[in-house]
């Protein structure tokens, strides 16, 4: 599960709404749930993060929580 789907288990937040209220398939929201190797674009996150009442800044830090620089 990728850290979207964490975030949506954690929330209970009903995909089918969000793929309603964003036209992003649930098909397509399920990949991004649940596939790391899935990209997810700045516009899907935007929109979901509208469709769920949250501030995309701080969605886009939870998303992104494990991604870091590489070292040196």
């Amino acid at each position: 599960m990728t850290e979207l789907g964490l975030y949506f288990a954690k929330k209970s937040i009903n995909r089918s709404d969000v793929s309603r209220k964003t036209g992003i398939s649930k098909t397509r929201l399920s990949e991004l749930a649940n596939n790391p190797n899935t990209q997810l674009r700045v516009r899907e996150l935007y929109l979901i993060a509208l469709a769920i009442d949250e501030e995309p800044g701080f969605l886009f830090r939870q998303v992104c929580k494990n991604i870091e620089l590489p070292k040196e």
